[in-house]
């Protein structure tokens, strides 16, 4: 017996998916099955109920399914945790895209998808929750208000502490890192979200959106989070240190 042997082994991350066709979620289990724990169900509704029996590390939903559609499943799961949520998404379907985002998905893949597709898609996805979960080179920065700790994960706005989900997190990171220095969508999408996508500055448009809901006073008229014309996004300036 080799010295590694008697090392214990990480477990394998478990991913639930929710997929009404019968062959695709054959293929799904038997091909994700290779690297990871993979539990599938047929509908929104069973995913809900097998994410409450035994949470998972990551959630795929596939947009159209009966007795409860996607969305409706991607609500109810992240109220309870903030574990992934891949959409699987017909071409063409911004609208339902869009909504899911904004109820807590974190990202979509458009059918048909290759396996190769899919899985790059499910590891940028954990590579972003590992990077959330790792100490940050600077640790602590504060921007008025906002405080954000680097190493705990955790902010605060006018010293109350607010919840954010991991892309969130990152994508306020790199902003406040960054004040008063224009960040383009494009950039903002390859350095947070973690690979280049067409189309994927519309999700870059919807992470902002909601990061404003939190961390804004009045997130239509917003002074923190601002939008640089032609550009993309900036944090402000910090503010001067005996300004009011």
């Amino acid at each position: 017996m080799s010295p590694d042997s008697t090392l214990p082994q990480s477990p394998r991350r478990r991913i639930l998916v929710a997929e009404d066709e019968d062959n695709l979620r054959s293929l799904l289990k038997l091909s994700l099955g290779r690297v990871y724990e993979v539990q599938t169900v047929e509908d929104g509704q069973a995913a809900v109920e097998a994410f409450e029996d035994q949470p998972a590390d990551m959630v795929i939903l596939d947009i159209m399914m009966p007795r409860m559609d996607c969305l409706t499943a991607c609500e109810q799961i992240r109220r309870r945790s903030d574990a992934p949520i891949i959409m699987l998404t017909a071409l063409g379907s911004v609208d339902d895209v869009v909504k899911g985002f904004n109820l807590g998905a974190d990202d979509y893949i458009t059918k048909p998808f290759t396996f190769k597709e899919l899985m790059a898609r499910i590891e940028a996805v954990f590579r972003r929750l590992d990077w959330s979960r790792q100490p940050l080179p600077t640790h602590v920065i504060v921007n008025g208000e906002v405080k954000l700790d680097a190493d705990t994960h955790q902010v605060w706005l006018n010293n109350q502490e607010i919840h954010l989900t991991p892309i969130e997190f990152q994508l306020l990171h790199y902003l406040i890192g960054r004040p008063g220095q224009s960040v383009s969508k494009e950039t903002l999408f390859r350095e947070v979200w973690g690979y280049d996508l067409a189309g994927g500055t519309n999700l870059v448009e919807v992470g902002v959106r909601r990061l404003r809901e939190k961390v804004e006073q009045d997130p239509s008229n917003p002074q923190l989070i601002l939008t640089a014309r032609g550009m993309g996004y900036k944090f402000r300036t910090p503010p001067a240190p005996n300004s009011r």
